[in-house]
């Protein structure tokens, strides 16, 4: 057990917090077959990253696309799809999480029965929270709200 001491803050740090109502979402062009609910970048979280819910339609899958410097995460939270990287496909389902290393020429596809919806954080931010937001503003269903909310029943959402 680590037994290390930290020393009191000097000063306060609030942390911020945001609820799924809170999420604003785009889809960056107007054919694209996902949407990015943008949950922190770097303006709020005083860093360079991008912290995003990606919902991918049945169907839907991400244009092939790389990052100079930065390392893209991803942690499947509903659904089932495929997710390539440099020509490697692997099966992804919730619970599965895929690491996309600087320069890999990546895809992430929807091919289950129900909208994919994955956890995306890239480090550093490399513009990504710029370009959701430079896309076409869309509203979030009770569909996706049910599984950002965690709420196994969408109708939930409207007595919370």
């Amino acid at each position: 057990m680590d037994t290390t001491t930290y020393p009191l803050p000097t000063s306060c740090v609030v942390a911020v917090y945001k609820s799924p109502k809170d999420y604003q979402a785009f889809r960056i062009s107007p054919g694209d077959s996902n949407r990015l609910a943008l949950v922190f970048g770097p303006t709020v979280a005083n860093m360079s990253l991008t912290y995003c819910v990606e919902i991918f339609d049945v169907g839907g899958k991400t244009p092939p696309n790389r990052h100079q410097v930065a390392v893209e995460m991803f942690f499947v939270l509903k659904g089932e799809g495929l997710a390539t990287c440099d020509g490697k496909t692997v099966a992804i389902r919730a619970g599965d999480s895929i690491l996309v290393p600087p320069n890999g020429v990546h895809v992430v596809e929807n091919t289950g029965p129900t909208r994919l919806y994955t956890l995306c954080i890239m480090v550093p931010n490399e513009d990504f929270a710029e370009l959701i937001r430079s896309g076409t503003p869309v509203e979030l269903d009770d569909e996706d709200l049910a599984v950002l909310g965690r709420y196994d029943d969408p109708r939930s959402v409207a007595l919370a």
